[in-house]
């Protein structure tokens, strides 16, 4: 299986988490130019949260959350900030993270808000 195939399934399966928690996802792999979110979310009472998606097979490199940098961060915001504006969305938002390893995907750490 290719790493986008891993990617993939890991977002569909931390999305199906995520319902588990009580968020509402509002889209899961949008994209709009040069700009990606894995996971539009949100749960009743709380801002709206764009969720970065980490999948490792092991963490014999490091964890995925590792992987989120400052320049991760600052696509994660631009790509937020052309959401909301497109969807003329006029509350908080805010930036979280999941990350998913081993064959199963099991969801090792979450974050909702970066």
């Amino acid at each position: 299986m290719t790493n986008y195939a891993h990617g993939h399934d890991a977002e569909k399966i931390a999305a199906e988490w995520l319902e588990g928690q009580g968020y509402k996802v509002l889209a899961l792999n949008w994209r709009h130019q040069r700009a990606e979110i894995d996971i539009v979310a949100r749960k009743a009472h709380q801002p709206l949260t764009f969720f970065e998606v980490k999948y490792r097979q092991s963490t014999g490199q490091g964890s995925g959350l590792d992987y989120i940098t400052t320049a991760k961060l600052r696509q994660m915001a631009f790509a937020a900030d052309l959401y909301v504006g497109m969807h003329h969305y006029p509350d908080e938002y805010v930036l979280g993270a999941i990350e998913l390893a081993g064959p199963d995907y099991e969801v090792t750490n979450f974050i909702a808000e970066l």
